[in-house]
């Protein structure tokens, strides 16, 4: 099951948009149905996350959480992805693009970290070539 979760009133957010981004990436990985969740925040909240996990006091655009487990029910848990929408959206004005533009380039981002890709592997090419693929469907 793949949950989107809104947690902040900037902008608003299609649900399904975005769960279908996350089934095609889920897809194109070979995976078959993992649990994902998606949570938009509001900075003070990813501010706390990344203090508390990453010991970073300091907002960021996207935080990932990897489980990759599989439960005794038998379901696939991937991990949870965390994304800061006043910081994205922040990011999307500097550099030219729509906040919708740049929520499915963090989502993305955050998925590959789910993975287990850093920015040390490769991400960053892994990431344009998504985005690519993408584009064509």
């Amino acid at each position: 099951m793949i949950e989107i979760l809104n947690r902040q009133r900037a902008a608003k957010i299609s649900r399904d948009r975005f769960a279908r981004l996350l089934r095609r990436l889920a897809r194109h990985y070979g995976l078959h149905r993992p649990e994902i969740a998606l949570a938009f925040v509001e900075d003070r909240e990813i501010r706390r996350l990344n203090k508390t996990f990453r010991k970073k006091d300091t907002a960021t655009d996207v935080l990932s959480f990897p489980l990759k487990e599989r439960a005794a029910d038998g379901k696939y848990y991937l991990g949870d992805i965390v994304i800061s929408v006043p910081t994205a959206a922040k990011q999307a004005h500097d550099l030219g693009h729509s906040l919708e533009s740049e929520l499915d380039a963090l989502t993305i981002h955050g998925f590959l970290h789910l993975l287990g890709y850093d920015h040390d592997s490769g991400h960053e090419k892994e990431e344009a070539a998504l985005k690519a693929l993408l584009a064509k469907d």
